[in-house]
Order: C-alpha cells, then sequence, then structure tokens
C-alpha cells in the first residue's frame, strides 16, 4: 500500500521548531513519504481569505492516487472548517481529501483579536464531510485556548470523534510536544484514540 500524502496546517505564528508538526514532517520526509509543511501568508496576523486560497493552491497540487491526509493545528482546524463551508468538492475534487486530524482547534471563549476574522466558525456537520472521508478532533486537557466543555460541544456539533488527552494542554511544544509518535501511527495507519506523547 502506498503511503499517504500528508497536508500539515500549522496555526497563529507557525508551528515553531520544537513543534510535533515539524518532527512529523521530518518523520515523514526521513522515510520517503510526501509531506508538506506550509507557511501561510502573515502567520502573526492572519487574513481568513488569504490562508484559504493558499490551503486551496496546496491541496490542487497536492498528488492524486495516494491517501491524502490533513493534520491541523490550532487556528488551522478552524480554517479547515471555513474550507469545508466553503468548498465546492463537485466541481473541485482536489478539495477533498481522505483523512482529517482536528488537534485542538481554538474555542469560543479564546478572544483573540488576531483571529476574530475566523469566528464565526461553520459547525454544521456537513462541513467536516463535505472535504474529508473520514475526521477526527484530538484535544488536551487544561487547554487554556479550549476548555474540554468546548472541545466537546465542536466535536459533537461536528459529529467528529473526540480524543481528550489528560495534562495535554495546547498540544504545542510548550506543552512538551515535541515528538508524538501517536500522531505518526495514526497519520501511517489510523490507529485510534491518539495518546500522549
Amino acid at each position: 500500500m502506498a503511503s499517504p500524502y500528508v497536508l500539515l496546517l500549522p496555526g497563529l505564528g507557525g508551528p515553531g521548531e520544537e513543534h510535533w508538526q515539524n518532527w512529523l514532517a521530518s518523520e515523514l520526509a526521513r522515510d520517503g513519504d510526501q509531506a508538506d509543511l506550509p507557511w501561510f501568508t502573515e502567520p502573526d496576523a492572519p487574513d481568513r481569505e488569504v490562508w484559504l486560497s493558499e490551503l486551496r493552491m496546496h491541496l490542487d497540487a497536492a498528488p492524486r492516487g495516494v491517501e491524502r491526509v490533513v493534520v491541523a493545528h490550532s487556528l488551522a482546524c478552524l480554517l479547515w472548517l471555513h474550507h469545508g463551508a466553503q468548498a465546492d468538492v463537485d466541481a473541485e475534487p482536489a478539495l477533498r481529501v481522505d483523512r482529517v486530524l482536528l488537534v485542538a482547534p481554538l474555542g469560543p471563549s479564546f478572544d483573540e483579536p488576531l483571529v476574530r476574522d475566523f469566528r464565526p466558525v461553520p459547525l454544521d456537520p456537513a462541513t467536516a464531510h463535505r472535504v474529508a472521508r473520514e475526521t477526527r478532533m484530538v484535544v488536551g486537557d487544561g487547554d487554556p485556548r479550549c476548555e474540554l466543555h468546548e472541545a466537546k460541544a465542536l466535536a459533537g456539533a461536528l459529529r467528529v470523534e473526540l480524543d481528550v488527552v489528560p495534562g495535554g494542554r495546547h498540544l504545542d511544544a510548550e506543552a512538551g510536544y515535541g515528538p508524538w509518535p501517536a500522531v505518526l501511527d495514526w497519520v501511517r495507519t489510523g490507529r485510534v484514540p491518539l495518546t500522549a506523547r
């Protein structure tokens, strides 16, 4: 079976050198897998429409004929949901992928002016299913950017499976998530639930 193509979508400010997205891209590349970790324009001052356009360009350029996987973190989870609300996958099938993992999405109580362009978040269940055959969410307990009850409500609204990592906080480098073998296992095999590092 061919290895999947993996598109890693970073959040506000990009992933940073010690972030698991950089580790995951390196692990995949080391083994000869196809991985793309783009930097969106103005990562510290995001514009939703610009980021959506760039996301669509990456999806359009992604290889066909292999499993296509998206792993989004933080603000990029909201970006992906906006993509789902707007994409016309009948006209542009390249805008749909096989599997998506939404990691530590920003909750509604996270009131950061830089992300207000991404609110409100489209929460129709069709949003997630329109652009991916399978969508899963993983969050950390104690995330200062998304309370657990908010994450559960988001997963419920989207009708997607949710994994909760005890003490995972925002599942970023600050929370100790550099190497994260469980996310690599999910990318390669679909193994669930997602667990701590």
